[in-house]
């Protein structure tokens, strides 16, 4: 299917016949950041990956940081133990294209398995702030 839709006409705003063009990003991505969590404002940031770009201030080291753990963006499984640790009043969400495939992220410090896939993606969430 993905070859099909590389041989097409412009897509995402790119000129017809622009055959000069770079091909979109495979990783899109807008990042909300509330650090007194979301009572508080909201810092917002976008990132894109391959090329490394936006309006993130560390564009390389959060998508080198996606790269290196790409599950990152999955939510915990609802079934997850996880040691009951406050790690701050942080909140994220990520939202957009993420290798080529819609997602929607929502991180906290709530517990020891949040406050792990924080870790995981620092570089990506807190930039925004």
């Amino acid at each position: 299917m993905l070859l099909a839709g590389a041989g097409c006409g412009a897509s995402d705003g790119d000129a017809a016949g622009d055959e000069g063009a770079e091909p979109a990003p495979r990783t899109e991505l807008t990042i909300t950041f509330w650090p007194e969590g979301r009572q508080g404002p909201a810092q917002e940031a976008t990132l894109t990956c391959d090329p490394d770009g936006g309006t993130h201030p560390f564009a390389a080291p959060a998508c080198d940081a996606l790269r290196a753990r790409p599950g990152a963006l999955e939510s915990l499984p609802p079934d997850s133990i996880c040691t009951q640790i406050f790690g701050g009043p942080e909140e994220a969400e990520v939202a957009g294209i993420f290798e080529r495939e819609e997602i929607q992220a929502t991180f906290s410090r709530q517990n020891g398995c949040e406050i792990d896939r924080w870790e995981t993606v620092r570089p990506l969430l807190e930039a925004a702030g």
